[in-house]
């Protein structure tokens, strides 16, 4: 069975009556990144997160682009799921060895903050600890058509395999600006979703970033916008709302940020120059 699901027996209840079914459930489990380098004695623990297990390497990667750790692939020595831990830990922990030359904040790391399923952010105390380091995308020129956003909801809907079984997960996936699938993960976390998009393209091929259109199930939070704007995604779609640090975000980095997008509409919050309708990206 998929590690992202575990059958669980439920009664469900109708006008009819009640009748005990099988059912299933999405798997939420704790996953701990450590880092290892030569400066450090020890491993150093970095985040605890909850998540649903499945592409841990990918989240981990992820994670670590956002945090500023790391600059690519060519900073991660390399990964592997620590076997040295209790029955009920293995699969949980992801030992990543960091190459020499990375810099190491010890201080920094120090804070051990815990990420829950909904927040990517936590722990953190001051809103400049979480303005991410990133360039603007004022030079990026990808532009997609209305209707290639407005078909974008459905087609992610169509991927999301966990999600029909279950109803309970977070989806991101990047698309090229012609509506074509580039990749997909799922994730009882929002943040965790979009950490093992940017860590499978990473790992893929970095240029994929710069030039596709993201999309996020669900509302825009800020941690969301962070990630991407990092990982220099130009347009970033959600099916949900945007909150007002997400919109300041993308307007400081030039992102385009779309949100309530659907089959017949979306909502255009910043960087309209990107987006094509009526033949033209000149909104009047």
């Amino acid at each position: 069975m998929n590690p992202g699901v575990i059958s669980n027996n439920i009664i469900k209840v109708s006008k009819e009556g009640a009748i005990p079914t099988p059912d299933l459930l999405v798997t939420e489990e704790p996953m701990e990144i450590q880092l290892l380098h030569p400066s450090l004695s020890e491993p150093l623990p970095l985040i605890l997160t909850m998540r649903t297990p499945g592409n841990d390497f990918e989240l981990t990667t992820g994670f670590l682009l956002a945090e500023n750790i790391i600059n690519g692939m060519e900073d991660i020595e390399h990964m592997f799921h620590c076997k040295l831990v209790e029955t009920a830990a293995k699969g949980n922990v992801v030992k990543v060895k960091l190459k020499p030359h990375v810099k190491i904040d010890t201080d920094m790391y120090a804070r051990n903050f815990t990420s829950t399923a909904g927040c990517g952010i936590c722990g953190k105390q001051q809103l400049d600890q979480i303005i991410c380091n990133a360039s603007s995308m004022q030079g990026n020129n990808l532009k997609a058509k209305f209707d290639i956003i407005s078909s974008l909801p459905a087609s992610l809907m169509f991927h999301q395999n966990i999600f029909k079984h279950t109803g309970g997960l977070h989806a991101s996936a990047l698309f090229s600006a012609e509506g074509e699938l580039v990749l997909s993960r799922e994730d009882i976390g929002r943040h965790n979703a979009l950490d093992k998009v940017i860590g499978a393209c990473l790992a893929l091929d970095p240029d994929l970033l710069g030039n596709s259109i993201l999309l996020v199930s669900g509302r825009i939070g800020f941690e969301l916008v962070q990630k991407a704007a990092v990982a220099g995604i130009p347009i970033m779609v959600g099916v949900g709302a945007p909150s007002s640090l997400s919109v300041q975000l993308a307007a400081k980095m030039d992102m385009t940020l779309i949100g309530f997008a659907k089959e017949s509409s979306f909502n255009i919050y910043h960087g309209e120059k990107r987006i094509i309708i009526n033949g033209t990206n000149k909104i009047e």
